[in-house]
């Protein structure tokens, strides 16, 4: 099982490195057909998410993140956690227990190759106050632009409204988000300073 889990997240670099432009011509070349071919796939899959999470993955209602531009690892470790009832949605877990193997990797692909949402302007006073706290707690893992990595997620461009529920959750310790780090850095931060925090990661590319 670990060993067709590591094929699982390398197809998933691999597509989206293609699509970025990350790696050489060649090899952009060689793996055009299955590139296009799973984010064609991903796309269709992705017409069932759209009703929240938006056509290309910027999401049409507050609290509900976007997806676009996010880390196809991370995406697919989410994917996997709903599909297996370890994070809780009743739909999302419902949602993803119907998806192959092949499709939630073109579901993560599709969604990490779109376009990341527009910035924000917020007043210069609030970016440089949420900007500091960001550098101070959150950069370590989210990474000094936001985008995260395989096993944090981006955070740049986020949902306003997503952000601060789910900050004020782990804050709060109400069981629907736990994670020791997390909840010690945000309990550092404290509640009157996550609208400078958040408002800063929406001005982010």
């Amino acid at each position: 099982m670990r060993a067709v889990w590591a094929v699982a997240r390398r197809a998933v670099v691999w597509t989206a490195l293609c699509v970025s432009g990350a790696l050489p011509v060649a090899a952009q070349t060689d793996a055009a057909v299955t590139r296009e071919e799973m984010l064609k796939a991903g796309g269709s899959i992705a017409t069932f998410c759209a009703n929240c999470h938006g056509d290309s993955g910027i999401s049409k209602i507050p609290d509900v993140p976007n997806l676009a531009a996010q880390n196809p690892d991370y995406l697919l470790v989410q994917i996997e956690a709903f599909a297996s009832g370890k994070r809780k949605n009743a739909f999302m877990e419902g949602l993803m227990r119907v998806l192959e193997p092949a499709d939630k990797l073109a579901l993560a692909a599709f969604y990490a190759a779109q376009p990341a949402p527009p910035v924000i302007t917020v007043p210069e006073a609030r970016r440089v106050a949420g900007g500091a706290a960001f550098t101070r707690l959150c950069a370590r893992c989210h990474g000094d632009n936001a985008h995260g990595n395989e096993t944090t997620p981006r955070l740049a461009g986020q949902q306003a409204e997503y952000l601060s529920l789910n900050l004020k959750r782990y804050l709060d310790l109400t069981g629907e988000r736990f994670y020791a780090p997390m909840t010690a850095a945000v309990t550092q931060l404290g509640e009157k300073n996550i609208p400078a925090v958040v408002d800063y990661l929406r001005t982010l590319p």
